[in-house]
């Protein structure tokens, strides 16, 4: 055991001073908020807001809220239970807007315990902020503005508007964000579920974690999408970067547009710039589009460096972009759609123990560059087609259960269609059978070795 030495008068007296010293806001005040207003509430949330101070903390009993609840200093805005603690935001823009915008410099606010529904645009929206908490909310109904793909909401600000196609801004959007988290959240029935974007700003290091976003019609579950525009090289700093999307279940989205992927990472206009995310353990089902879907589509763009690890994925939808017709669990896709030829390379994508199920096609790329190498292996790929490479790049995809002992091709076992795919050599016994968790009984079997399968 440490020997503990005792603390003299000097040093106690010198501690006494420093907390003396201590910012006010460690000493926050918390202000109340009932429909009733008994006790010195205030009735509204929006007033117990305005009369907060920097840190203090906003507790809202259980009633339902008519507002637009706009937050531009650091607080923290808690519901007593998402069950009976509701904004209906109904005629309104937003339900809850954390404004950057209109506070430059906006940090460490956090918002839970409410059902927040009904807003013309979006639930709850964040941007320009940093160490922002968004948990256990029930996001529902919004983008109640939405008239055949288009957002006339009155008040819809323009820098959203150029970005977003089937939704006026999602469930939950953050908009130029960084170091913060989104966990816990139920959202359901908006047009689109969670969305990432940089309509405002670089939007990087932010955690996606433990939501169920399901049965949003028109949108992916969950969206990490650059608007970024450049006519020319961007720098690396700008766009999205460094999201972690984790423990997830994305399901059913999409369904009435045929738009919606369960998790997709998205490069929008030229210079758009996507890089370095990782989407992890999420179970993504039964949404329109694949389980997850990457597309880069116009010059200039970066879409590199993603890790796709460990997601049940299973029953989605074929991609809409050319390349699949067939239900698909993993889509990657770069053509440059404008006649150029300046299609961004995928490299540096990881895709790694993933259990794929209830798919015609469980990984496809279709990349015209050929530059693209894409990393697959330790998945569980035993449907029809395992890997289909649609165009140039390579695909090293080793090391994978294709369905049966003897390898992709053979009886039983799901093939490879395309050049440029490695296989050789393959796992012998499903993912997880091994006394490690892996099985590393590879099989050596060259009459089965498609480096250059062209099913």
């Amino acid at each position: 055991m440490r020997t503990l030495k005792r603390m003299s008068f000097r040093h106690v007296a010198i501690a006494v001073v420093l907390l003396a010293l201590l910012p006010i806001a460690a000493h926050a005040a918390t202000l109340c908020v009932e429909p009733s207003g008994r006790g010195g509430c205030t009735t509204t949330i929006s007033a117990a807001v305005a009369a907060a101070g920097a840190g203090d903390v906003v507790r809202v009993g259980k009633g339902v809220y008519h507002e637009d609840v706009i937050i531009q200093k650091p607080l923290s805005l808690l519901g007593e239970n998402a069950n009976n603690t509701i904004i209906d935001a109904t005629g309104l823009l937003n339900g809850i807007n954390v404004d950057g915008v209109g506070a430059p410099g906006l940090a460490h606010v956090i918002v839970g315990g409410f059902t927040v529904r009904n807003a013309n645009a979006q639930g709850i929206v964040v941007t320009n902020a940093s160490d922002v908490v968004i948990s256990n909310n029930h996001v529902t109904g919004n983008d109640k503005s939405l008239m055949d793909g288009m957002c006339p909401a009155p008040g819809f600000p323009p820098y959203f508007v150029a970005g977003e196609g089937f939704d006026c801004g999602e469930g939950i959007h953050l908009s130029g964000v960084s170091q913060s988290i989104v966990s816990g959240n139920l959202v359901n029935h908006n047009s689109g579920g969670i969305l990432i974007s940089d309509d405002t700003g670089s939007n990087h290091d932010n955690v996606i974690k433990n939501n169920v976003v399901e049965d949003n019609p028109f949108d992916c579950g969950i969206t990490i999408a650059s608007h970024h525009f450049h006519l020319g090289p961007t720098d690396p700093s700008l766009g999205i970067y460094h999201i972690t999307v984790t423990d997830n279940v994305s399901r059913r989205n999409g369904l009435v547009s045929g738009e919606g992927a369960g998790i997709g990472i998205f490069a929008g206009p030229p210079g758009a710039q996507n890089n370095d995310n990782v989407v992890i353990h999420n179970v993504s089902t039964g949404n329109a589009l694949p389980g997850v879907a990457l597309h880069a589509h116009s010059p200039f763009q970066s879409l590199s460096g993603h890790q796709i690890i460990g997601n049940e994925i299973s029953g989605n939808g074929p991609d809409s972009d050319p390349g699949t017709t067939t239900p698909t669990g993993i889509s990657l896709y770069s053509r440059d759609e404008t006649g150029m030829g300046m299609a961004a390379p995928l490299i540096g994508i990881v895709i790694a123990d993933n259990v794929i199920e209830h798919e015609d096609i469980d990984v496809v790329m279709n990349a015209e560059n050929a530059s693209s190498d894409v990393a697959v292996h330790f998945n569980s790929l035993p449907k029809r087609v395992g890997v289909e490479n649609v165009d140039a790049g390579t695909i090293s995809a080793t090391a994978n259960w294709w369905g049966c002992p003897k390898g992709p091709g053979a009886n039983g076992c799901s093939i490879v269609i395309g050049n440029g795919v490695t296989t050789n050599p393959w796992l012998t016994q499903p993912v997880g059978d091994g006394d490690d968790g892996h099985d590393h009984d590879h099989g050596h079997d060259q009459d089965h070795d498609h480096d250059h399968d062209s099913h």
